[in-house]
């Protein structure tokens, strides 16, 4: 199986907000920004392994600012950390302005599992890291997952 570049995977969905996804507040919906985060999330994982995914955890989920009616959204992902049969995926949301200035909505880590034709865990490729900053999101990647095997032991 040959390694792939953080690049290989790199995925960009833009939405503009609707009706539909604000909520009773007059802001984006929380969980209507789950649900792209993690469409984001899998097609990064996917695209990196080749195989059907399923996630396994969400984490460190930080709302940084509101997003509001007719706002431009754009979410970007990329793969931080991958395991034996788990990659951790990097999720960076923004509101776009109409000049194209963006600023932070949100940051989410998440964790997908490769899946083989019978739906168990499969093995992924390895990440060729190329930059700096692809290094120190590996071992910020590496502390996290540590962080999340222990977590999981102590029964959190």
């Amino acid at each position: 199986m040959d390694p792939k570049r953080v690049s290989d995977s790199i995925t960009e969905q833009v939405q503009i907000l609707m009706p539909s996804h604000i909520n009773g507040s007059e802001r984006l919906f929380g969980g209507q920004l789950v649900e792209w985060i993690d469409v984001v999330a899998a097609v990064v994982a996917r695209r990196h392994c080749g195989h059907n995914v399923t996630t396994a955890a969400i984490d460190n989920l930080q709302f940084k600012a509101g997003a509001f009616i007719n706002n431009t959204l754009v979410l970007i992902g990329h793969i931080t950390y991958v395991g034996h049969t788990s990659m951790e995926v990097r999720v960076d949301t923004y509101v776009e302005d109409l000049h194209g200035i963006r600023k932070v909505v949100n940051r989410a880590y998440l964790v997908l599992v490769a899946l083989d034709e019978d739906g168990q865990p499969t093995e992924v490729p390895k990440l060729v890291l190329e930059t700096e900053s692809e290094r120190a999101e590996w071992e910020a990647g590496k502390k996290r997952h540590t962080l999340r095997h222990k977590r999981r032991k102590e029964g959190y």
